[in-house]
């Protein structure tokens, strides 16, 4: 794929804008590694906001910037390259999209809400049991007169803890097959019975949470679409989750922090970065981070002409979790000694004492730990090798 003049031209208006106007501060945290607060996303959303380019897959009629795929990708690629945050796609990239699509003019009211960040969205998709096969929910919703009476939990709920309101899957009938017996439905997290409790993973940080819903009252309202038509509301959501954010700028940081690391750090007297056996690994990382970035570009091509791309994303969504592993042993191969301290408090806001080493090594041992989950958010490696061999193997 050959980026045009006007391309290029768009991706300097980025990347300037990006440099004049990211906050240095969260700047910082994200390049270090450092847990990212609530305030950190909004701050770069309003900032986004104010320029327009807080949308950029809606349509100009609902307040986005319409970009091309091509636009999309360079705007993830030069954010990623700067350590601008990822904001949360649960408005923007999910729920957006589906009111857009399958939502009445009173819920479309909520769209203009997201874009400002003044609803913020978390997603009650994943149960126990009920992660990958999540046709096979348990959560209820029983329809009483006026209203739904919801029961039940999710898992895995990341960023719940931020979100104001929580779009999500429910059973409404046990008559049909699973499938066709969940509804899509959206309503406050500060509705009464709902109870959100922190989940904190490996790298010792909460993203993820667990939630509860105890005769959670909700009206009928908030049914978007059909009842029992949910999972076709779903599976044009994760259309969207899949494909979206895959521009390799955050990889291509990791990886150039890496080898910074590799170039200070010493072995045998001599920067790692100079070990052979490093350098083959690096190289390596490099080579697989060249081929996630062309097949992507090669899908932008094809979309670009309006040919189909099969299950493309799921291809991209397994290689691009793999290399996001592999830059991260990396790095912890980079530390060598000095990744055994484990010290979340450093990446935590208020820390002020001295580092064990650089600080660049706080956070190697938390990234690669909270990585080890790449393979497995937002559809499982092995769910997507079985989408592959379905549609493109006929298997």
């Amino acid at each position: 794929m050959q980026f045009s003049a006007e391309d290029m031209a768009f991706r300097d208006e980025v990347r300037t804008f990006i440099r004049d106007n990211l906050p240095e501060d969260v700047r910082h945290k994200v390049l270090s590694g450092m847990q990212i607060e609530k305030d950190d996303y909004m701050r770069w959303h309003k900032i986004l906001y104010k320029q327009g380019w807080i949308a950029p897959n809606w349509p100009k009629k609902y307040g986005g910037c319409e970009w091309t795929p091509v636009q999309r990708y360079i705007f993830d690629e030069e954010a990623g390259l700067a350590g601008a945050p990822r904001l949360s796609s649960f408005g923007l990239s999910m729920v957006g999209p589906v009111l857009m699509a399958f939502g009445n003019e009173e819920q479309k009211k909520q769209l203009p809400l997201i874009l400002s960040g003044e609803r913020v969205w978390c997603q009650g998709y994943s149960e126990p049991g009920s992660g990958s096969d999540l046709a096979s929910l348990k959560t209820r919703a029983e329809r009483k007169d006026d209203h739904y009476l919801i029961n039940g939990s999710k898992l895995w709920t990341s960023l719940a803890h931020h979100a104001d309101w929580i779009f999500c899957l429910v059973r409404t009938s046990q008559e049909a097959k699973k499938q066709d017996g969940i509804s899509f439905l959206i309503f406050p997290v500060t509705t009464p019975g709902i109870e959100i409790r922190p989940v904190i993973t490996m790298n010792g940080l909460r993203h993820t949470n667990e939630v509860f819903f105890t005769n959670v009252k909700v009206p009928l309202e908030s049914l978007v679409g059909e009842e029992g038509k949910g999972w076709t509301i779903a599976k044009y959501l994760l259309e969207h989750e899949r494909f979206g954010g895959g521009s390799v700028g955050e990889l291509k940081t990791a990886l150039r922090r890496v080898q910074e690391i590799a170039s200070k750090e010493h072995s045998d007297g001599e920067p790692l970065i100079h070990d052979p056996e490093f350098r083959r690994q690096v190289a390596l990382a490099e080579i697989e981070l060249l081929s996630v970035e062309q097949t992507i570009l090669r899908a932008l091509a094809a979309h670009s002409a309006d040919r189909q791309i099969g299950a493309i994303a799921s291809a991209i969504k397994i290689r691009r979790s793999e290399v996001q592993q592999m830059i991260s042993e990396l790095g912890v191969k980079a530390a060598g000694y000095y990744a055994l301290p484990f010290n979340i408090a450093a990446l935590q806001n208020g820390w002020n004492e001295d580092p064990v080493g650089a600080e660049y090594f706080n956070s190697l041992v938390p990234n690669y730990l909270f990585l080890r989950a790449a393979s497995i958010y937002s559809g499982t490696n092995e769910i997507q090798h079985n989408i592959i061999a379905k549609h493109e193997l006929r298997l």
